[in-house]
């Protein structure tokens, strides 16, 4: 049971920095498009540009669950448009459907997400061996393999496939009514289970589980790092230049 609560507190560990750095990418990435054009109209389309692979992964996603769940879905949108205070990077219009059917057409981009950068990260990036070497802890291995993986063919086309698909997988704020019904599961699954007590055989596959999304968080966060630090590199020689700053609430 420790084993399990260890590799919980990894996952919460992992998860968190990588939403941080998600928004900081948003809201630095819209900065160094307003500096770039010194237009908000246009910087919204720079702004979501360098992110339209994700998007339109994001968008059908949405469509697909939505289709295989027999619910009708309008025309799909990946063009971005300001709301309000936000700007939205995509949309499809989808009618009202039960609140299981929701919580599942909401989330599949999750879920497709990151299906997408399992299989970029395996046979694009080739970070199989890291995964397995930041599992078991190995940070020895875990370091020669993020060393091969920068060598492997079209690494930078890779790299850039996972930055747009990981900072535009999680659920938009119209996809948020999605979670209240999968909070309220899972908690009923964990009730049960600790009401009825959990026994060895599903105490590994939850531990396993829960290490592997760690170590796919903190992965995704290696991926995401070094464009982060182009975008504040660009954003600090633009400042320059144009004399000028965004600042950021």
């Amino acid at each position: 049971m420790d084993s399990l609560w260890i590799a919980f507190g990894a996952f919460v560990a992992a998860l968190v920095p990588l939403l941080l750095v998600e928004r900081w990418i948003h809201r630095h990435l819209q900065g160094v498009a307003l500096l770039l054009t010194g237009d908000p109209e246009m910087a919204v389309w720079l702004y979501a540009l360098p992110l339209l692979p994700g998007v339109l992964l994001h968008e059908m996603s949405h469509a697909l669950a939505a289709w295989l769940l027999g619910v009708r879905v309008g025309r799909v949108s990946v063009l971005p448009r300001r709301q309000g205070d936000r700007i939205q990077l995509g949309f499809v219009p989808v009618e009202r459907a039960g609140s299981a059917r929701t919580t599942v057409i909401g989330l599949a981009p999750l879920v497709t997400g990151c299906l997408a950068l399992l299989l970029i990260g395996h046979f694009g990036l080739r970070l199989g061996p890291v995964g397995v070497a930041l599992a078991v802890g190995d940070w020895g291995a875990a370091w020669t393999g993020l060393q091969e993986a920068v060598r492997a063919p079209d690494a930078g086309v890779w790299a850039y496939l996972a930055f747009a698909v990981s900072n535009t997988m999680l659920p938009s704020r119209s996809d948020l009514r999605a979670w209240p019904t999968l909070l309220l599961f899972l908690l009923g699954v964990g009730g049960i289970v600790a009401l009825l007590g959990m026994g060895p055989a599903l105490v590994s596959p939850l531990t396993d589980a829960l290490r592997w999304l760690a170590v796919a968080s903190l992965l995704t966060m290696l991926v995401d790092l070094p464009f982060a630090l182009l975008i504040l590199g660009i954003e600090r020689v633009l400042e320059r230049v144009r004399g000028m700053r965004v600042e950021y609430r």
